[in-house]
């Protein structure tokens, strides 16, 4: 498989690049700093890409693997044998209660999908991907009106569900 000009490719999936790489970091900011990280390290690659998958798929890749590079980066480290720094550093940042707050939602959520019509799910995971409707109508073999309907009622449905339940 021919891989199209970088200029191309930018064209092409800049936007949905951009909006899952938005959905990873919650920071416009970061996420054109990974979006340009992405392309750069893509022109680098441009001739180890086999063909195995997609194009798309193939930068969607590169973008999560430089998101998670980046969340590696910015790790705090304190020493073991600054007990102090330490315990100050875990008193002052109550992430673990919001890290296992939104591990419990999203699990719940991940139930809640479960139970639902599987391409109405496809739909909703595949927009959480950054896909667009023309692509997931293509894949699921749907109409692209069908596909937005699909993840409109979905959302909805999950978002109702999860109120009740009080997330």
């Amino acid at each position: 498989m021919k891989l199209p000009e970088l200029e191309t490719l930018y064209t092409l999936y800049r936007a949905d690049l951009y909006r899952y790489l938005c959905h990873l970091t919650h920071d416009t900011a970061e996420a054109e700093d990974l979006l340009s990280e992405t392309f750069l390290r893509a022109l680098r690659r441009l001739p180890t890409f086999r063909g195995d998958c997609g194009v798309k798929t193939w930068l969607f890749g590169i973008a999560r693997n430089i998101w998670l590079e980046s969340l590696r980066k910015r790790r705090d480290t304190v020493s073991l044998d600054d007990p102090e720094a330490m315990l100050e550093r875990c008193l002052g940042q109550d992430t673990l209660a919001e890290i296992t707050d939104a591990r419990r939602a999203l699990e719940r959520v991940r139930q809640v999908l479960e139970r639902m019509n599987p391409r109405a799910r496809q739909v909703v995971e595949l927009r959480a991907q950054g896909y667009a409707y023309a692509e997931i109508a293509r894949q699921l073999q749907i109409t692209e009106s069908s596909a937005r309907v699909l993840e409109h009622r979905t959302r909805t449905a999950l978002q109702q569900i999860l109120q009740k339940e009080g997330y």
